[in-house]
Parts: structure tokens; sequence; C-alpha cells
């Protein structure tokens, strides 16, 4: 059976009198042809539109202000309900304590058929936003499918925030209504939010109602015609507000287009990644990440969504495998550090794990090892290992998976079709087969509408177009290779930069994590006044401070071996699952704490004490002197 990447160039050669015979061709036309290429993602997903424009694209020499199908309307609820059947179910769910449930189409049109008449009746209307402070279950699908439904705004922290991270983002945003689950369940352990959930609407006057979605956990079937108001919105209308990890401050506003939002992910999961009708969908993820808006378009397929609510090594580290056994999942996708975990952990049986229904493995969040790829195809054989990098900022990846090609291990395969990707070196000159900063020469569908609140687009623009004019860049740091693949070093804010040489930090932690016996690890340089690299390792077990040099310098080169290694009892990470250099870089170097990170924005946060006081204590990063730093690491490897 064709791929839906095979289909999609079969239909443009037809349609559009094309010769596309590669991939390489199809992407190049996907950059020069833009207007005629989304026209064509239109066309061949047949998605509905109540007006559509005349005029696609209007770029006007300006990323920000380009406006995509000016004047047309659209709505996401309706081409997710369009797909509407007796067969399938929309929802499959699982938990921690192995709770299971099938949501039918049904079932989920009637839940939000009864938010939607909660909405109404609170005078929520276009424009509005709604906030949710929940656990990822079908009620907070439907509730959502209600706010989009009336053309209101929805976004969403996961309970695991606590109440500054929640009160700093959901505060800009002014909601009306906050959607909470007043109980959750995480690691086998209950907690409560009600005391947070009266705090912040305290602090947020804007809220009118709050609503208990524990309250609305029952899903029924009715036979009866339901008839749901779909008001369609401008193609450029906001469909969500995602933030910002909030590493480095108040976490940014990231307003998405509906329009964009929608073309985009018919393309990303169809044609990258063959999500078809009927298949069943589940990246796991919560409603604080991107992955939870990027996994809720499968239903714009008429695919069915999995989700699972709790912790994905709770109370067993492959409880995930009794959901894809149980919901014969086609497509599961998780953050790289799981896949690595899975790997190094022999407490179980691989080989038992129940794999035969999976069509594609996908991974994102932060570079895919090269033995990491190596050891899932082992595994999973016939299965097409798909790696994403992209961000919250797009809602969506740069570059991603060819269905069509063989996946070369430790690189993702391609650029996205419609992403006009190139790698550029500090001058602005287009690079290949070594690193360099990734950017975009022309905009993406999905690129934010606006930043929350942030006039004349000041944060917007410094966040991506500092480095070069009219060009978005990223912030990470990777390299083309010959092949056309894409090997991703980190983000480029984190890079090292050894004596002129650049090199990604995650190369080391590559060479690291060979070690059995090595947990974790946080490689962070100083490079202000110091040329200080210096490597964190949290282990089972003390490990020799030669051996772990002798692995790098062997792995890597000699460039990548750090100045100082200390053992450390943890390595903080953010709640999407990314570890925070940054930072504890700039903790490294003074800066307070409280104004370099949000705690709350931390899966960990006790982690970042240790850190703390190894500043005030240590006299290595205070007083020496770089050759002296060096002296004294050669002295303690003498010991």
């Amino acid at each position: 059976m064709k791929t839906i990447l095979s289909q999609f160039i079969d239909f443009l050669n037809i349609n559009y009198e094309l010769k596309l015979k590669s991939y390489e061709s199809l992407h190049k036309w996907s950059i020069e042809k833009m207007p005629d290429f989304w026209d064509s993602i239109v066309k061949f997903f047949d998605i509905e539109f109540d007006y559509k424009s005349k005029k696609i694209y209007d770029f006007n020499n300006d990323f920000i202000n380009t406006k995509w199908f000016t004047g047309s309307k659209i709505s996401y609820a309706n081409n997710v309900f369009k797909n509407y059947n007796n067969k399938n179910p929309a929802i499959k769910f699982f938990d921690e304590s192995s709770v299971y449930k099938e949501i039918s189409w049904n079932s989920l049109k009637l839940k939000t058929l009864e938010f939607q008449n909660i909405l109404i009746k609170n005078k929520i209307k276009v424009g509005d936003i709604v906030v949710g402070y929940c656990t990822n279950s079908p009620e907070t699908i439907a509730a959502f499918l209600a706010v989009n439904s009336i053309g209101a705004i929805w976004s969403s922290c996961s309970p695991e925030f606590g109440f500054d991270s929640v009160n700093d983002r959901f505060s800009q945003l002014k909601p009306k209504i906050l959607f909470f689950n007043s109980t959750y369940k995480y690691s086998g352990r209950s907690y409560s939010l009600i005391g947070k959930v009266k705090k912040i609407r305290k602090s947020i006057n804007s809220i009118v109602k709050i609503i208990d979605l524990n309250n609305f956990s029952k899903f029924e079937d009715n036979s009866n015609e339901l008839i749901l108001k779909n008001i369609p919105v401008d193609f450029n209308h906001p469909i969500w507000i995602l933030f910002s990890s909030g590493t480095t401050g108040i976490p940014k506003a990231i307003t998405h287009r509906t329009g964009g939002i929608i073309l985009e992910h018919f393309k990303a999961l169809a044609i990258h990644q063959n999500v078809i009708k009927n298949d069943n969908y589940f990246w796991y993820s919560t409603t604080g990440w991107m992955m939870w808006n990027y996994s809720l378009s499968c239903l714009l397929l008429g695919a069915t969504l999995c989700i699972y609510d709790g912790s994905s090594n709770y109370p067993k580290i492959d409880i995930l495998w009794d959901f894809i056994k149980k919901a014969n999942i086609n497509h599961f996708g998780h953050g790289s550090g799981y896949f690595q975990n899975l790997m190094e952990n022999h407490s179980y049986d691989i080989k038992s794990l129940e794999t035969s229904s999976l069509v594609t493995v996908g991974s994102t969040g932060s570079p895919l090892y090269r033995d990491t790829n190596i050891f899932l195809n082992k595994i999973f054989k016939g299965v097409h290992i798909i790696s994403l990098s992209g961000g919250t900022d797009v809602c969506t990846a740069f570059i991603g998976g060819n269905m069509n090609e063989k996946v070369n291990a430790g690189e993702i395969q391609c650029k996205m079709l419609g992403a006009s990707v190139e790698i550029w070196d500090s001058d602005g000159k287009k690079i290949k087969n070594r690193s360099g900063e990734l950017v975009l020469t022309k905009p993406l569908i999905t690129m934010p509408l606006c930043f929350w609140n942030d006039h004349q687009n000041i944060k917007y623009k410094s966040s991506y177009f500092s480095k070069f004019k009219n060009i978005w860049t990223h912030g990470d740091w990777v390299t083309e290779t010959k092949k056309g693949g894409f090997i991703v070093h980190g983000r480029s804010d984190s890079t090292l930069n050894r004596s002129g040489v650049r090199i990604g930090s995650s190369e080391i932690y590559s060479a690291v994590q060979t070690i059995d016996r090595v947990e974790d690890s946080l490689i962070i340089h100083i490079d202000q006044q110091k040329d200080i690299l210096i490597l964190y390792i949290k282990s089972l077990q003390k490990i020799s401070k030669n051996y772990l040099i002798s692995v790098i310098r062997d792995k890597c080169s000699p460039r990548h071996v750090p100045d100082l290694i200390y053992s450390v009892p943890d390595i903080p990470y953010t709640l999407s699952g990314k570890k925070v250099e940054l930072p504890i870089k700039k903790i490294l170097m003074g800066e307070d704490s409280s104004k370099v990170i949000s705690k709350d924005s931390l899966r960990n946060p006790e982690s970042i004490k240790w850190y703390e006081n190894f500043y005030q204590d240590n006299n290595d990063m205070k007083k020496f002197s770089i050759s002296q730093i060096k002296y004294y690491n050669k002295i303690l490897l003498r010991k």
C-alpha cells in the first residue's frame, strides 16, 4: 500500500501538472511555490472552509506581518467532527491505575455540547480566553473542543505546575473561565488542586467561573442527532496560546493561528507520519506541553486519539506497553529520554514488548542518540523511527520524517514540507556537513501570530529576528549531512565555544551515556572571562574521572574534555523533559537563581539548591584563573 506521501506526490503530478520524482524535488516545490503548496494541502485533504480566500500568501517582506488565506473562515472543531463515525472510538484512554475506557464519537460530541452550553450560558464569545489547569483526560479534550467551537481561545497548564508558574502564565491572558481537576493521581499518589485554584481565582480577577472536570467524567451515548454550534473564525484568528518553558523569566505567551494549525497538522501527521483514518495515535504528553496540542489534531484525520494520564514509568517502566497492546496503537511517540531509559533498563524482558500493531515510533524533546536509534530499530523491526525537531514556538517540527526513505541512525530524515530550513554559519552563509544555526528563510504557516500583549512585537522580534534581518533564527545548533539528513546538537544558546570551535552539548552527553554506571549528566560551559567546561555526573556508584575523560576524548575529541568533573545528586529538568543548561550556567556565573529560573517550571525544583550551594562554597569557580583550574583538575585526576 502506498504511503500518504506517495499518494500526495501522485496527486500533485496529476492536478498541478508536475513531474515530481523525489522528496527533494517535492520540498523544493513546496518552498518555491508556497501558495500552490498550501492550496494543494487544502484540496488533497478536503479541508472544510466556510469561506475561502483568493490570496493564500501575503508576505510583504516581513515575517511577523505575513498573512495567510486572508479573509477566509474556518473551524477546527468542525473539521474534527466531520469525521464523526460509529465504527471506531474517538478516544482511547488509559491511566497508571490501569483504568481503560473508549469514548465514542457520539459521546465526545455530547460532552462537547454539554460544555458548549455552559460556556454560552456564562456569555463566553468569540475571542474570549478560557484556560485549563487539568489532566490529560477525555473531559479535557471535550472542554477544548467546546471552547474552540464558539471561537474562544484555549490555553492550559498541567496539574504539576505550581501556583506561581500557573499564575505567571494565566495572569497575562485575563481568562474568563478556568477548567480544573480538583484531584488527580501521579506515581501512585493523590493530589489536590483546590487550594491552588482558590489562590489563582483570587489573583486573577477576570475569572468569572471555575469548573471542576472531575464532575464531568461520565460519558454517555445519545442516539438523537446532536447539533453542535461551530462558529467559523478568521484563518488568522488565535486557536490557542502556548507558553515557553519559563526557564528564564516570565514565560512568553505564544499565540497560534487557527487555520495555520489545521493545515500544518494535516500535513505533518499524515504526510510525514502516515497517520490515516481509523489509526490509533498516541504521543505521551501532558496538557502543558505542545505535543498535547499536536496529538489532538489526529482527530482531524479521523484517527483515534489515544491518551494516557499519569507517570509513564509507574507502576512499572513498561506500563505504556500495556496501553499499546490493549489499544492496538499504530503510532507511538515520547520524549527521547524515555527511549534512552528503555534501552538502559534491564528490569524486564524487552523482547516481550508487544509491537506488532506499530507503524511508527516517534521521538522529540531532545536529540535521539545514535545508539538509542539503533536499539529501537532492533526492537521494533519493520517500524519507522521518526525523530522530530521543532518547538512550542511553531507547534510542529521544522525537520522530521520521510516515510519513503530509510532512516540513518542518529539523524533526522528531512526538512518538513513548507519549511524553508537552512543551516547558516555566524556570517549568514548557508553551510552543509558542519554545524550551524537552524534558520527559516521564509515564513512558516504556524509561526506565531503574536506573543500575547507583546506591544509592537518587541519580545517576538528579539526572540527570533535579532541575529539575522528578516530571517527566523530558532536557536538550535544543527548539522545538515551530505545525505540530506540532520543532526541536532542542542540549543545554540547553550552551545559550547572552545577556542573558537563550537560544539554541541549533546555530543558529550552521547559519549557519557555509554557508561553503564552513569544515570544522567549535565554539561555547563562558563565562557565569560573564563573558559571552563564543567561536567556534572549523577551515577549509581563512584566513577574514575580518568575513565570519564578517556571515554569523552575517544568518542568526541580533546576539545570536548571537561576541565572539572563533579558528582551531583540530581540533574534539573523542565516539565517538558529538557535539561536546564542555561539557567544553571547563569547561577554558576553568580546570578540570583530566582531571576534566571522559575522553579515551578521544573520537574524537580529541589535539585537547584545543590547548584546554588555549589557556587557559594566552591572556590574553583569564583577565584581561580582558567590555568589554575586546569592545573587543579589534573591534581584531582591523580587522586
